[in-house]
């Protein structure tokens, strides 16, 4: 049984981010608390940092989206995917996992959120086939962007977007891609640093927006 009593206080900051969806959102710290570690979704240290490391991290990238399709490759813990889930109701998360083991927690800790709009799909981003392009596709943690544009870019619409979180070494990872983010058509691309001013310096949120023109 994890030691439930290093898992962080949830921050102050979380209710300005969630407002009326923060209920929704402590169900799942409180489940990704109990059970992550045991499945393999989270590693024995994440615990003291939950909230801020993933939870409000994910959070802070709610504004950005439509109110449409929106994929998460590499869903995983459902970082982002069942926290913007949970913030944005009126977009539809379509979660691309390709574990069973993970695509089983998130289809259940869906069901427990009371989530009405996640799709789970189990495939390797890759492979995956959709029903129709998706207008946002997000991911946190996957790969460099070199790798990872070329992975995404075909999942989404023209005129759609990627939102791929990344660290802090982001501007390097675009200068480094250059050559990929041309051939994969993108426009408009710019990097954003969300949560400035409301979480801590070290813990914003760098985000890769571009268009597919």
């Amino acid at each position: 049984m994890p030691d439930l009593s290093t898992l962080e206080p949830e921050p102050a900051v979380a209710a300005g981010i969630f407002g009326d969806r923060l209920d929704v959102v402590r169900q799942y710290a409180a489940d990704l608390a109990q059970y992550g570690e045991e499945l393999g979704l989270i590693g024995p240290l994440e615990l003291p940092r939950l909230w801020t490391r993933h939870i409000v991290n994910s959070g802070l990238l709610a504004p950005l989206l439509v109110d449409g399709r929106v994929g998460d490759v590499g869903s995983g813990a459902g970082l982002p995917g069942l926290v913007l889930a949970a913030a944005r109701p009126g977009a539809t998360l379509v979660l691309i996992e390709p574990m069973e083991r993970r695509t089983d927690w998130l289809r259940a800790e869906a069901d427990r959120m009371g989530l009405t709009n996640v799709e789970v799909v189990r495939a390797r981003a890759e492979e995956v086939e959709l029903d129709g392009w998706l207008d946002q596709v997000t991911a946190r943690a996957v790969s460099a962007l070199s790798k990872l544009i070329p992975l995404t870019a075909p999942l989404v619409k023209t005129g759609g977007q990627l939102l791929l979180m990344k660290g802090a070494r982001v501007d390097a990872e675009v200068d480094a891609a250059r050559k990929v983010i041309a051939k994969n058509h993108l426009v408009d691309v710019e990097v954003l640093e969300l949560g400035v001013g409301v979480v801590d310096p070290a813990e914003t949120t760098r985000v890769f927006r571009a268009t597919l023109g």
